[in-house]
């Protein structure tokens, strides 16, 4: 089946599905999920019709607290209901959804997931924040990728409704919420096909209406409250297999494989990785280059957090395995584990307790933390902790990416190069924050997405204040899907876009012998010969880069652009990196 392809960050993806189920949103802004709540506000103000055939309903309240409190009201009324939240903002909610969770409302929340300000505040991604809401009854369903957003964030409203349980959809804040990615698009009308008649008319049913007074939430004395309590079993029971139904039914639509548990690698590994979010990338690219060489190894996403079902976990577990890792992007000081791992304990001690699960009655766990506040997490981490699973005495506790100096828990670094494969193109661009260089990158993955056909992922790192800070752009380009969810570190084609940057910091370096190096300055060729440092002129020379400069100020000055330099350098590396050829890229 042929689908449209389309150039989107995980936010405008979620936002998209989002709306087609919405009847009322009740938003506040908070970076990184600002932009969901933004997408769906312009397009309820241009008139877009849900699947219902409505305009979605939009509300900005005060704070979280106000947003989440409309949502909960719309709800209870007989409204689908979503908003949209991070971090502090998420902490915000917390009282409001353990009523949600009571009432079993078919209420969404999509949350790019978000550090929470600790010793520091930071606005970067980590889990920390959906951490603190498993205990409220939400379920819980991750997304590790901006195309898994577009399959699975319908699945979190179409289980609300059928299961009568609210759901959080995450993903990781910036690594997948501002990833631009190529994606396959599904139907709008597809997703109305899938919904629950039934279940949504008992839900409507079942809504507050001054015609039809009942009573609801009352106060419960101990008599009663805790059988009552116990009550919600069946539903939680029942949710895995709800979820999985309608993984199935998405399979369906776009030919992909989603279960609550995804198992990649040897069909006979020993050592496995259990990890969510947007690492997955990574820890498959490990998994691959590990098994290339003759180990068996493995890795197991995790995409259902809650509820937790351990037969469906151990479902896709290799009985040959010995080892695991459980990893976590996230810290709570002071307890036996980090959440994913304790959990992931508990479900194995629940197996291995009957005789079917017997076989990995002595695996050995070990759990570790990486990627807290979006710190990258590349491929050499991931082949540190299967190097460490492989040790006698495998170290837990451990964090990668780090160097602990100070409690010595971190791992050590393991080298990585990536395989080269033919057609894959990884480029980096240094500009300076507000030069345009991030906004020309965007509008490039754009053209080469959807005017070569090619699939492409872009990600912008940069500090907290943006503007005037350094900006890195890590654009991909393949004939394939992309998966690598990290920085690039060795790239065909690298740019610096100020020239104060070649003597401050390492550019050169990560450019593949044979690679291409565009440097904009206003330099002679005589000047240059003196000014350029001389590490940078033997990487350049021993590397044999092909190496290019252009004064782009001057450029844009002569044709009437002002200071926008970025139209000029992004010309320069399309003539360069020959991704199109020269009329395409023109008339794009």
């Amino acid at each position: 089946m042929s689908r449209a392809k389309q150039s989107m960050d995980g936010n405008t993806a979620a936002a998209h599905v989002a709306y087609a189920y919405t009847d009322v949103a009740a938003i506040y802004p908070i970076t990184p999920s600002s932009p969901m709540a933004d997408y769906v506000d312009q397009w309820s103000a241009q008139g877009q019709e849900n699947i219902f055939g409505n305009q979605v309903k939009v509300c900005e309240m005060q704070s979280e607290a106000g947003a989440i409190a409309a949502v909960h009201g719309a709800a209870q009324t007989g409204s689908l209901a979503t908003s949209f939240t991070s971090s502090q903002g998420l902490m915000l909610m917390i009282p409001v959804l353990h009523r949600i969770s009571g009432e079993r409302l078919p209420v969404v929340l999509h949350v790019a997931a978000r550090t929470v300000g600790t010793h520091a505040m930071s606005i970067f991604g980590d889990h920390s924040d959906v951490m603190c809401c498993r205990n409220t009854g939400f379920a819980m369903l991750c997304s590790g990728s901006v195309q898994e957003v577009v399959d699975l964030a319908g699945v979190a409203h179409l289980a609300a409704v059928k299961g009568s349980t609210p759901f959080m959809h995450f993903f990781d804040g910036f690594r997948t919420s501002h990833e631009i990615s190529t994606v396959e698009m599904i139907d709008t009308m597809k997703l109305r096909e899938l919904m629950d008649k039934d279940a949504l008319e008992a839900f409507h049913r079942h809504a507050l209406n001054p015609e039809h007074p009942l009573m609801r939430s009352t106060v419960q004395n101990p008599d009663i409250f805790f059988q009552v309590r116990e009550a919600c079993n069946t539903y939680y029971d029942n949710l895995p297999t709800v979820v999985e139904d309608y993984f199935k039914e998405i399979n369906a639509l776009t030919g992909r494989d989603y279960h609550l548990f995804n198992y990649y690698g040897a069909a006979d590994a020993t050592e496995v990785i259990v990890a969510m979010g947007s690492v997955s990338g990574a820890v498959k690219e490990a998994v691959d280059s590990l098994n290339a060489q003759g180990r068996k190894t493995g890795f197991i996403q995790v995409h259902l957090y809650r509820p937790f079902s351990a037969e469906h976990l151990f479902s896709v577990m290799p009985q040959t395995v010995k080892k695991v890792a459980v990893l976590d992007r996230c810290k709570e000081p002071g307890s036996a584990g980090e959440p994913l791992f304790e959990d992931f304990c508990t479900a194995l001690s629940k197996v291995s307790a009957t005789a079917e699960g017997s076989v990995f009655a002595d695996m050995k766990v070990v759990g570790g933390r990486y990627g807290l506040s979006s710190k990258d997490t590349d491929p050499s981490q991931l082949l540190a902790v299967f190097e460490n699973l492989k040790s006698e005495s495998p170290k837990n506790n451990f964090t990668i990416g780090i160097n602990d100096d100070v409690t010595f828990l971190s791992l050590p670094f393991v080298p990585y190069e990536a395989a080269s494969v033919e057609g894959d193109t990884s480029c980096k661009f240094w500009g300076l924050g507000g030069d345009g260089t991030v906004g020309a990158n965007k509008n490039t993955v754009h053209i080469v997405s959807e005017t070569a056909g090619m699939y492409g992922q872009a990600y912008f790192e940069y500090d907290a204040k943006k503007s005037f800070g350094v900006t890195k752009s890590h654009l991909r380009f393949s004939n394939r899907p992309v998966e690598s969810s990290y920085y690039v570190k060795s790239a065909d084609f690298v740019a610096c876009h100020n020239q104060s940057y070649i003597g401050n910091y390492d550019i050169v370096s990560e450019i593949k012998a044979g690679g291409s190096f565009l440097l904009n300055c206003n330099k002679s060729d005589e000047e240059l010969e003196t000014w350029l440092p001389a590490d940078v002129k033997r990487t350049l020379a021993e590397k044999q880069i092909n190496f290019y400069v252009i004064d782009a100020t001057a450029i844009a000055k002569r044709v009437g652009l002002g200071n926008h330099t970025n139209t000029v350098l992004q010309a320069a590396f399309f003539k360069i990196s020959q991704l199109m050829d020269d009329e395409t890229w023109l008339n794009a």
